[in-house]
């Protein structure tokens, strides 16, 4: 049995105007489209190449095709990008876009520069289905999945405002991706796949598998096939030690408790100790932060290549939870190191944004099959913007 929910999904697989989007297409896909139109497999793969490892967005910029085949392509096919609503910029220079995709509804991608590598924070949903209760996008509900090309276009649209096509690989602004923005990756497994398949092709975006990072609060029917089919580093939003905090703060804990979470672990494809398992930890207080709950957290990941990613509490507008104090995560992640697991403290990016760890909402509607919004959700937020 399946664990993908069913969300409202709008393929962006045509424009407007009923052309062909080619961003998303899988290589072969691409070869048949191409086919369609009597070219050969080349003329996909030359194709392939100026959209993924030059980033053009006009077929009239590839100079190794001739113009007619250029009017041609262009006739039938769009590269495209997201429409972008809101470009805001934080005084650390984290960036947060929210992105605007063809049927209306928005989601929020962040770049956060940091000394040794540029990272960038992708969504996988509109809205999410888990609730966790210390996360913003949590109070927004579940409105649908993105396809392959909108997840692609995140990182697309980024490579482009940062300028960030023509440095060399080893002075890329973005040389990690984590799929940790709006929505539960595994619960859009498909088109996450898809997308990070793209992103990894070495004829094209060519970024190592090893430098990215899909996030999950647990889902576990599909943590192995994440291992054994994407081949990506896994994170896990544990967030607690005991079931009854789990459930409450992440409610999937209620159907893929802590021991059943833990085990997919174990049994994750590839893991090592040079290819740890990070557990990200939202520091709560009073909630999950005692000396106990760290002495516990290290038996818990005793036998499983790990390492932790404490994480301050970062507030937002109604959050029901303070962060813990200063001197409260020192002394937990104390604990945690002396055990000889690293737990490093995040250092928050983009608060004055709403771009930090669990902050990200849009302000787009689940609607009904005949159009109607089933909800609608605040917009007056910085970082959101009604429709």
């Amino acid at each position: 049995m399946s664990a993908q929910p069913n969300p409202l999904s709008v393929a962006p697989t045509e424009n407007q105007d009923h052309r062909t989007v080619l961003v998303g297409l899988s290589r072969d896909e691409m070869i048949t489209a191409f086919a369609d139109l009597g070219e050969k497999a080349f003329r996909a793969k030359q194709v392939w190449q100026w959209i993924y490892h030059h980033g053009v967005t006009d077929f009239a910029q590839m100079s190794n095709i001739g113009k007619g085949l250029r009017e041609k392509l262009a006739a039938h096919f769009v590269i495209g990008r997201p429409g972008i609503v809101q470009d805001l910029r934080s005084s650390d220079g984290t960036a947060k876009w929210l992105m605007r995709f063809p049927d209306g509804q928005e989601a929020e991608t962040v770049h956060i520069p940091e000394d040794d590598r540029g990272t960038l924070c992708i969504s996988s949903q509109v809205g999410c289905t888990l609730n966790c209760r210390f996360c913003h996008t949590g109070t927004q509900m579940l409105v649908r999945n993105l396809e392959a090309a909108e997840i692609l276009g995140q990182l697309m649209h980024a490579r482009d405002a940062l300028e960030d096509w023509r440095r060399p690989g080893e002075e890329r602004l973005i040389s990690n991706i984590v799929m940790m923005g709006m929505g539960e990756p595994l619960y859009n497994f498909e088109n996450v796949k898809k997308a990070l398949k793209i992103m990894t092709d070495n004829e094209g975006i060519s970024i190592s598998k090893r430098r990215i990072t899909l996030s999950t609060a647990g889902v576990v029917p599909l943590m192995e096939r994440c291992g054994a089919e994407i081949g990506v580093n896994l994170a896990v939003s544990l967030h607690a030690v005991r079931d009854d905090i789990r459930d409450e703060i992440v409610p999937l804990n209620r159907k893929y408790p802590i021991a059943q979470v833990l085990q997919a672990c174990r049994d994750y494809p590839g893991v090592h100790n040079a290819r740890r398992i990070t557990f990200e930890y939202v520091m709560l207080k009073d909630i999950n932060d005692s000396d106990a709950d760290a002495r516990e957290l290290v038996r818990l990941l005793k036998d499983i290549p790990a390492k932790v990613n404490l994480i301050p509490f970062n507030a937002w507008p109604g959050a029901p939870y303070d962060c813990s104090s200063p001197e409260r995560i020192t002394r937990f992640s104390d604990i945690v190191f002396q055990s000889g697991i690293s737990a490093p403290v995040r250092k928050p990016r983009g608060e004055d944004i709403l771009a930090a760890c669990g902050q990200l909402k849009s302000a787009s509607l689940r609607l009904r099959k005949h159009g109607t919004p089933v909800q609608k959700t605040p917009s007056a937020e910085p970082g959101s913007l009604a429709l």
